[in-house]
This record gives C-alpha cells, sequence and structure tokens, in this order.
C-alpha cells in the first residue's frame, strides 16, 4: 500500500536529499501562469524533491582556479539530469501503485518568456492558449514557491530558498500525483538573519538593502529583497571583469548581453559556462555566514572559507600577454 513514508523513503533511496508535501489548496492566488493546478487539475499533493549542491562544488570557485564542476554539475548536471533521472524513477514506483504522477523538472522548454513577470497577475505570454479557460503553455512553476509550501524551509533576503540542512546550496524539482495524504507543515523555523552579506559581497550589486517584494503562500506573509535580475544575470554569466579571470580584455558583457548579442572577444568560457560567477554573494557569502553561526544540520570538519575573497586587480595585469582568437571549433582559451 502507498504511503506517504514510504514516498520519502523511496525517494531519498534514489537520490533526493530532502522530501516535501503540499496540499493543492496551498497554491491558492498563484499567478495561473505559476499554479501547477492548471498542470494537473485532479492533482491531490505536490511532491516536492530538494537535491543537495554538494560544497566541494564551489571550491575550486572560491580559490579562483577551477570553474567547471558547478556550472556543470552543480547547475545543470541537476537540473537538466539527475534530478530527471529521479523524478522518472519516482513517478514510475507511484503509478505503479495505480496513482498517477506528473514530473516537473526544473526545465523550461517555452517559448513564453517574452515579456514574462512573475509579479503580475497575468503575465504576458506570447503562446496561444488551446481553451478560453486555460493559460498559455507553458506553465512555469515557482519551485521556491513549491518548496516553501511543502514545507522544506523559507525564503533567504536574497530570495535563493534556504533549508536548515543545506542553507543555500540546493535544487529543487516537483511531482503532481492524485495520491492524497496529509501536507507537510509550513517552516516556522528563522534561518535568515537579514545580515546582508548576501547583498554587500553580489558582484553585480543586484540586491537591495532596503526595497523588498512580497509574496502570501498558503495564508503567510513572506517578504525578500527586491533583486535586479538584469544586474543579476549579467553578474552570473560573468559580466563583472574583476571577478572573471576569462575576460582577458576585461569588457564584460557588453549592453547587448541580455538579448543573446554577445560582443565579439569573449571567450568560449563564457559563452558556454552561464553560472561563471559561481553565486558569490547569495550562495557562498550567504552559506560561509550559516556555517559561522552554526545553525545549519549538515556539518562539516572544516569551515569552508579558508583565504581572503580574490578580486581581479586589472592594473597587475602583464599587458605582453598576447590573446589569440579561437574558432568555435577551438575549445582551448590559450
Amino acid at each position: 500500500m502507498l504511503t506517504k513514508e514510504n514516498i520519502r523513503s523511496y525517494a531519498r533511496r534514489i537520490g533526493a536529499d530532502l522530501v516535501g508535501f503540499a496540499s493543492m489548496d496551498r497554491f491558492e492566488g498563484a499567478p495561473e501562469q505559476q499554479d501547477p493546478r492548471y498542470i494537473f487539475p485532479d492533482a491531490k499533493t505536490c511532491i516536492v524533491l530538494a537535491f543537495r549542491i554538494p560544497r566541494g562544488y564551489f571550491r575550486g570557485i572560491e580559490e579562483g582556479t577551477y570553474f567547471a564542476p558547478y556550472t556543470a554539475m552543480g547547475y545543470a548536471g541537476i537540473n537538466e539530469v539527475y534530478g530527471p533521472i529521479v523524478l522518472r524513477e519516482l513517478c514510475c514506483y507511484i503509478e505503479d501503485e495505480g496513482y498517477e504522477a506528473v514530473p516537473i523538472p526544473n526545465i523550461s522548454f517555452s517559448t513564453n518568456a517574452e515579456g514574462f513577470d512573475l509579479r503580475k497577475e497575468k503575465p504576458k505570454n506570447k503562446n496561444i492558449p488551446v481553451a478560453p479557460d486555460k493559460p498559455a503553455p507553458d506553465i512555469l512553476i515557482d519551485m521556491r514557491a513549491a518548496a516553501y509550501v511543502a514545507g522544506l524551509g523559507e525564503y533567504g533576503w536574497s530570495k535563493v530558498f534556504l533549508t536548515p540542512e543545506f542553507g543555500p546550496m540546493q535544487r529543487f524539482v516537483a511531482l503532481l500525483t492524485d495520491f492524497e495524504c496529509e501536507p507537510d507543515p509550513i517552516f516556522e523555523g528563522k534561518i535568515c538573519d537579514r545580515c546582508m552579506s548576501c547583498a554587500r559581497m553580489c558582484t553585480g550589486k543586484a540586491i537591495s538593502t532596503t526595497e523588498t517584494d512580497v509574496l502570501m503562500l498558503a495564508g503567510h506573509r513572506v517578504e525578500f529583497a527586491k533583486v535586479d535580475l538584469d544586474a543579476c544575470g549579467k553578474a552570473y554569466r560573468g559580466g563583472v571583469a574583476e571577478y572573471n579571470p576569462f575576460d582577458v580584455n576585461g569588457t564584460g558583457l557588453g549592453e547587448g548581453w541580455s538579448k543573446a548579442q554577445e560582443p565579439f572577444g569573449l571567450s568560449l568560457y563564457m559563452r558556454h559556462n552561464h553560472a561563471l560567477e559561481g553565486a558569490r554573494g547569495c550562495m557562498r557569502e550567504c552559506y560561509i555566514h550559516l556555517e559561522k553561526k552554526g545553525v545549519l544540520t549538515h556539518k562539516f570538519k572544516n569551515e569552508f572559507r579558508k583565504r581572503k575573497p580574490w578580486t581581479i586587480d586589472r592594473s597587475l595585469r602583464d599587458e605582453s600577454v598576447e590573446v589569440k582568437d579561437k574558432s568555435d571549433d577551438d575549445q582551448t582559451l590559450y
């Protein structure tokens, strides 16, 4: 017989680090383009799985010497490979018991993002609804909101989701099923203390220290910093020269970066590794603060930060170094 704890145990066994359960009524009030009830109107339960980002994925970026693991494994690897594999196994497990299971990976293949503003009740969407009473495809649920209503943790000041086990270091997927069970309680603890370390260390200066956004989730008021998404995205792509050793000309991404009109002269590493900045403020600095406070339940023998954070001083760069152009077929940087 299928039970909530059987599902939780199986999901943990096949690779999820955290598992939370929400009843579908907790999504009441969600913008229709984010409301999972439009995906599966007969669903009774939303199951949210969290996959931790191993701390070691950030080590090379913290040292400034090895940038690949966080982007390849901690970002795309979880969202596009590992998470969907675990989701499939859990779907099959639930469907073998006679209940339908709809996987929702943390991936969007849709073209509906043009003009999309999640803060609006009815965001613009250039796709076509199949009926007057349905939103246009694809529905893009907010994984942070789903994690919150499933009781996994809270929003940090930076809007990054925090769990008591791993702080900001995890990613989420969700599953909708017509199996009904008791939802987990909303997390009532306090992880974020509004220390503002995330804002101070954000390379893009994208996190406000004074302005906030507010959501109402399952009857709870949730407040977090207003985030300049354009500044965040530019820094995240490596657009701040002082924190990007691959931007050999020190030119950044230029004004056209957000429309994918990247200027010539960027290295291949910058063009193909989107999470180059390594979440310096919103994840790494946040984690360091929470670790020092001792509030995280997942402990390490040694603290993460061991040396002073690096910043590139381009005035000391050897101007005699010649940077040669490389074709798209050549993956060598130098």
